[in-house]
């Protein structure tokens, strides 16, 4: 089973005070519905340093696959999240945002918009989505099905790669 860690990314989601956060709900619904499990979930506001913290604080806890980012990939002053991430990568895996892009294309022009990122900080999947429940969930779906591979073959499986 795939452990998943959330960070959202949101000011005033953080601030609590009224402006509750729907993703990570959204994600963990979807997430269990198809057979991960959420292990932690953090909002954090929109800066680049505690989002970096956040992400490897997750990585380096040895509790998680994957940690998926929520909010901050957009192009307002705050969205910060590709900024954070992009430093803490080792590898990218550009695939995986193109592929989001394309599928949310189909369902929004402002798909063109979205900056997110993905790639492996050691042998842990990172995957930045869209702040709008959504729109995340919409994103994590289109790209859930490589996700295992990913994780299987990070922590070393030899075997050959073979179709889903």
């Amino acid at each position: 089973m795939v452990k998943v860690g959330v960070v959202v990314a949101s000011d005033s989601r953080s601030l609590g005070g009224g402006k509750e956060d729907g993703c990570i709900p959204a994600l963990r619904g979807f997430l269990e519905k198809n057979g991960y499990t959420m292990v932690h979930a953090v909002i954090v506001p929109d800066e680049i340093g505690l989002l970096q913290t956040e992400i490897m604080r997750m990585v380096n806890s040895g509790a998680v696959d994957v940690v998926l980012t929520s909010g901050g990939t957009g192009v307002s002053r705050r969205d910060v999240t590709p900024e954070a991430t992009k430093p803490l990568i080792e590898r990218e895996l550009p695939g995986i945002p193109e592929a989001m892009r394309s599928a949310s294309l189909k369902i929004s022009v402002n798909a063109v918009v979205s900056r997110g990122l993905a790639g492996m900080i050691g042998t842990v999947l990172v995957i930045n989505l869209p702040g709008a429940p959504k729109a995340a969930v919409e994103n994590l779906e289109a790209v859930h099905l490589a996700i295992p591979h990913i994780v299987k073959k990070a922590k070393g499986d030899t075997t050959e790669c073979a179709q889903p």
